[in-house]
């Protein structure tokens, strides 16, 4: 007999089936681990995961899970309409800021201006 044909395939839930066969304090250790054809070695790879799996499981449903909240129709709406009155000040805001520039980019040319020709007109 072949080692695939001695023992059954070991799926996730077979192997939390032997895990869980071998957690009781008086399990023969021994016996279950023939009936699954597997070796001490093979039970501590399966313990590994399934132990961490579990603590990872219970830290999901500890009191740092932040709660989902309501969210109604209502407020999705009062969203929308703020966000379209905060994207209407901006454009306003980037419009003015634009005039502001091109005004102190002209002054600082009219001034550049007088005071080239002044230059010139003292020699």
């Amino acid at each position: 007999m072949s080692k695939a044909e001695s023992r059954p395939r070991l799926t996730a839930a077979r192997k939390f089936e032997l895990y869980l066969a071998t957690r009781p304090a008086n399990a023969p250790l021994g016996e279950i681990l023939r009936q699954y054809g597997v070796h001490v070695d093979d039970l501590r790879n399966i313990e590994r995961p399934v132990e961490s799996a579990a603590l990872a499981g219970l830290k999901g449903h500890g009191h740092h899970q932040v709660p989902v909240p309501d969210f109604s129709p209502a407020h999705a709406q009062h969203l929308e309409q703020e966000l379209a009155e905060k994207t209407q000040a901006l454009a306003e805001l980037s419009v003015a800021y634009t005039l502001l520039e091109k005004k102190d980019r002209a002054e600082s040319r009219a001034s550049m201006w007088v005071s080239g020709s002044r230059r010139r007109s003292s020699k």
